[in-house]
């Protein structure tokens, strides 16, 4: 029994799949479509070197692809700026007066926090926005 060129890529791409099924490795997926790619080229009757390059090129191109665009993905936000995960993100907080360090006391939740401006903002008295916690202080921004 003889097995055809495609079959053997096609069965390649499956243990890819299978792999990254059970790795969780996106990128094997990214190279199952290049093999995949030869498999379909072996289809066209393209010669054994062709089918690898067809495979190599291919399953390069869409590594280098979600390589690039995950890069380019903004981050998900750290767990303590994240609203999902932190409910007093986003809560507005009043602030009468800042200390010479840099800090505030504030009464938030029936209890008393300090407050810390985020670094590049002008700490001034007022409504401010809870931004993230940063260990039990509160780090504000501006309302």
């Amino acid at each position: 029994m003889t097995l055809e060129a495609s079959t053997l890529w096609w069965l390649m791409a499956g243990v890819a799949v299978v792999a990254e099924l059970l790795t969780g490795t996106f990128y094997l997926l990214m190279l199952a479509v290049g093999l995949g790619a030869g498999a379909l080229a072996a289809h066209a009757g393209l010669g054994s070197v062709a089918q690898v390059l067809v495979a190599a090129g291919v399953g390069s191109a869409t590594v280098l692809a979600a390589y690039f665009t995950r890069r380019a993905r903004p981050g998900d936000p750290s767990p303590r700026a994240d609203r999902s995960v932190n409910l007093d993100v986003g809560e507005v907080v009043q602030i009468d007066a800042w200390l010479p360090d840099g800090t505030a006391s504030v009464r938030y939740r029936g209890a008393s926090w300090t407050a810390i401006a985020r670094p590049g903002t002008q700490p001034l008295p007022g409504p401010h926005r809870v931004a993230e916690l940063v260990g039990n202080r509160l780090m504000v921004d501006p309302a």
